[in-house]
């Protein structure tokens, strides 16, 4: 398998693993509620998050970079909103 194939794996992988955060994302935003969001947990998959994009720059994976910029961006944006609406509340 070459590499090109094995990063086009990597890529399939990265987007089922990055969208899987849009649905809590998403109900967040409509609903203005984030009463069963686990504030730490997610601030623990951010840190898990920036050191794998840290290793994708050191392997030069595209698909391992790419994944980790939007998941993380994902998770500061649910961080962000399950803070402004429990203050809310």
């Amino acid at each position: 398998m070459s590499d090109f194939q094995i990063e086009i794996i990597g890529l399939i992988a990265a987007t089922f693993t990055t969208i899987a955060f849009v649905p809590q994302f998403l109900k967040i935003w409509k609903k203005n509620d984030a009463s069963g969001v686990s504030i730490s947990m997610y601030v623990i998959m951010l840190i898990g998050i920036c050191i794998w994009f840290c290793y994708g720059c050191l392997i030069g994976s595209v698909a391992v970079i790419t994944a980790n910029v939007v998941s993380g961006i994902l998770q500061i944006f649910i961080i962000a909103l399950a803070l402004i609406h429990r203050n809310k509340n």
